[in-house]
């Protein structure tokens, strides 16, 4: 039997989740829900442009969407943090319809908000309904990729991953979010209140950490502004030299008084050389890099959709990407 499917937010990454999945030959579309009134009332098949997907309608709400077609999942693109997310899904959840989220939160809900998680959890369990978090990152190359990798670890001491990213390539959203065109002093203003830089990396940690076994001592995060020092135009925006085109972020724990996690991220226009990196100190001590990295926005798409079979055959509940049989191609 097909896959029913919604998708929940219509931006750049959910229209192109709409896509792929559209042409998967297990799922069915069902409609759409965004709150944007110019895209309301239009058919899929326009917005996207894809023929497979005329006669289904974006919605305003998952109550209209619920009442012209049940789904069995909704692929959830719409918020970053899980106490926004929680006001999204809850209805879902309680409908016993299950959710892929791109919320980065979502990875690891119980760092931040353990009680909405614990919530969610016991509601999901009593109705059926699975919820998890994915992407690429967090979701994939700094926490579920090096896990996979310990699994041919006799003893592991200490991991370390490094992600550089030319966001040049990626969507006008991640450009802006990443500061692109603020001043510095601004940037990291905006840091320190939580408005400006990338979301998730403590959960990537906390992730790793918990499939270790391991009680993190500290966790510490710090987020930089990366400063032009050329001017840089690309699709979407143009930024001056001397302003932000980036940052440089890091979480790092301790275990038993030694620094075991660390996980460093700079993400900024016409980055040098990009890639993803992995080192395990250990027996035998491994050093992985994926020269060109992981390409964001595809792979972000790619393991939503990738993640809705293997979730349906998972049990109820709020559960972790490491709940779930090794990520593959759906």
């Amino acid at each position: 039997m097909k896959i029913r499917i919604a998708q929940f937010g219509l931006g750049p990454i959910g229209l192109e989740t709409l896509k792929l999945a559209a042409g998967k030959p297990w799922a069915e579309i069902v409609g759409g829900v965004d709150i944007d009134p110019a895209k309301i009332g239009q058919d899929l098949g326009v917005l996207t442009g894809m023929k497979s997907l005329r006669g289904r309608r974006v919605w305003g709400s998952l109550e209209e969407l619920v009442a012209c077609g049940r789904p069995d999942v909704v692929f959830h693109t719409a918020v970053s943090r899980f106490k926004d997310a929680f006001a999204q899904i809850e209805p879902m959840a309680r409908r016993g319809i299950s959710v892929v989220s791109s919320s980065e939160e979502l990875l690891f809900p119980r760092l931040r908000e353990p009680k909405l998680a614990a919530k969610l959890d016991q509601l999901c369990r009593k109705t059926g309904a699975r919820v998890i978090g994915t992407g690429v990152n967090p979701g994939f190359v700094m926490d579920v990729l090096p896990i996979c990798l310990t699994g041919v670890s006799r003893v592991v001491r200490a991991i370390h991953v490094q992600r550089v990213v030319n966001a040049s390539t990626r969507r006008a959203p991640l450009q802006k979010k990443i500061g692109s065109g603020l001043l510095p002093a601004e940037f990291r203003r905006l840091f320190k209140l939580g408005q400006a830089g990338h979301a998730g990396l403590k959960e990537s940690l906390s992730l790793v950490a918990h499939c270790l076994g391991w009680s993190l001592e500290n966790l510490v995060e710090t987020g930089d502004a990366v400063v032009a020092d050329h001017h840089i135009r690309t699709q979407y925006l143009e930024v001056k030299k001397g302003q932000t085109c980036g940052l440089h972020q890091r979480a790092e724990a301790t275990v038993n008084g030694r620094i075991c996690l660390t996980l460093d991220l700079k993400m900024y226009l016409d980055a040098k050389n990009p890639h993803d990196a992995v080192q395990i100190e250990g027996e035998p001590p491994l050093n992985v890099v994926i020269h060109g990295g992981v390409a964001g926005d595809q792979a972000t798409v790619a393991a939503l959709v990738n993640t809705a079979p293997r979730l349906l055959q998972a049990p109820a509940g709020l559960l972790l990407m490491t709940d779930l049989p090794v990520p593959r191609l759906a």
